[in-house]
């Protein structure tokens, strides 16, 4: 999820920090002994990239059926506030709703922080007449290990 990553300026916005930590992530799952014949990781940006017309297709289909209203109240999943957001936090959702479509997700299993985002992806289903909906399991957030902190993030 580097693009991702960088659109809610993580690492400061550095991709380069942003791909170390995600090839440090796939490390700690190789250490905890997760069987990787069986796992295959992605970069959001190369996935993007290498199906451009199949993925901006799908997203600007899930833009012309939404309004900013509705892409707004997904904004909050960035612990934005409406009034700040910019452009690539407007494009964040939509987005993420096409990563559904895009990675042919049956079952959509985020936290409940991301329950809007869903729940758009279900929307735009109705909206674009698509029959099978995604299957939203939705859990509890882990707490951050700072004091104070809600989420881990």
């Amino acid at each position: 999820a580097d693009w991702f990553a960088l659109m809610n300026d993580k690492m400061g916005g550095d991709i380069d920090k942003i791909r170390t930590v995600g090839k440090y992530l796939i490390e700690v799952w190789k250490v905890i002994g997760m069987d990787m014949s069986k796992v295959k990781f992605l970069w959001s940006s190369e996935e993007i990239s290498n199906r451009a017309e199949e993925y901006w297709g799908q997203a600007l289909d899930i833009a012309s059926r939404t309004t900013l209203a509705r892409v707004k109240k997904c904004c909050q999943i960035m612990g934005r506030d409406e009034d700040s957001l910019t452009a690539a936090q407007i494009l964040y959702p939509l987005m993420q709703c096409t990563d559904i479509f895009f990675l042919k997700a049956d079952v959509c299993q985020l936290g409940v922080d991301q329950r809007k985002v869903n729940m758009l992806a279900r929307d735009y289903c109705d909206a674009a007449g698509r029959k099978l909906k995604p299957v939203i399991l939705s859990h509890h957030m882990l707490y951050g290990l700072k004091k104070g902190q809600a989420k881990m993030s």
